[in-house]
């Protein structure tokens, strides 16, 4: 279920929404080697956040188990960890998720007040990944938990925008348009059930579902503290 358009248009350039994408796509080429080794290692033990080593939980885990050998971890990473990707394919599906929802937000709160939102959602969600696997040593990187917050503001401010989304049954792609709410809410779905089914082999590492999760509750109970009280995007 791949979403490619909403039916929300809007009414200021979304500059930083841009300059997000740029960021990330930037960091991709000059930081990670376009997904190329060593480049691509380093980046992702350098820039990642490790919830085992941020905790001073590092003797959760043996040293054969660690996936950087030398772990140096600070609250940057927790930062700079959002702008990192660990292969093409998940850097194209969170920048298409971010271009496709994030200008109505900034469109609504405005640019300033994006950014710190954007921020604060992309912390809360490696927070909850931290919260599931505290002890965890593998590197967390990918700008899908700020981007979840972007979708709960988005499933908070435009319930009932119609969303959409390319259905992909093996060979076959079906169209189908449906409410922002509903579309957002079986996303948020399947991050919870798979969040739960991840518990059990959490030190195989893989997608961060917890993150996921807690960036989208984060986007959707924190909008109203950014929200100015006027939708400049469509709420129908």
């Amino acid at each position: 279920m791949i979403p490619y358009k909403d039916e929300n248009p809007t009414h200021v350039l979304p500059v930083v929404t841009y300059a997000i994408l740029g960021l990330n796509i930037f960091a991709w080429l000059l930081l990670q080697g376009m997904g190329s080794e060593p480049a691509l290692t380093q980046s992702i033990c350098r820039y990642g956040a490790i919830p085992g080593a941020m905790l001073s939980n590092a003797a959760l885990s043996s040293a054969e188990d660690l996936v950087c050998p030398v772990v140096q971890q600070g609250w940057l990473q927790a930062l700079t960890s959002m702008f990192m990707h660990g292969g093409w394919m998940h850097l194209i599906g969170n920048m298409w998720f971010l271009w496709i929802f994030a200008d109505n937000i900034e469109d609504s709160i405005g640019h300033v007040r994006f950014i710190i939102f954007y921020l604060i959602g992309g912390l809360a969600a490696i927070a909850a990944q931290m919260a599931a696997d505290p002890g965890s040593m593998i590197p967390m990187v990918g700008a899908s938990g700020a981007i979840g917050g972007v979708m709960g503001a988005y499933a908070r401010l435009f319930p009932k925008v119609r969303v959409h989304m390319a259905i992909i049954l093996g060979f076959f792609i079906m169209r189908q348009t449906l409410p922002a709410w509903v579309m957002l809410g079986l996303w948020l779905g399947f991050q919870v059930i798979s969040g739960v089914l991840s518990l059990s082999n959490s030190a195989e590492g893989g997608v961060a579902f917890w993150a996921h999760i807690g960036g989208f509750l984060a986007g959707f109970i924190l909008i109203p503290l950014f929200f100015s009280g006027h939708k400049t995007s469509r709420q129908i």
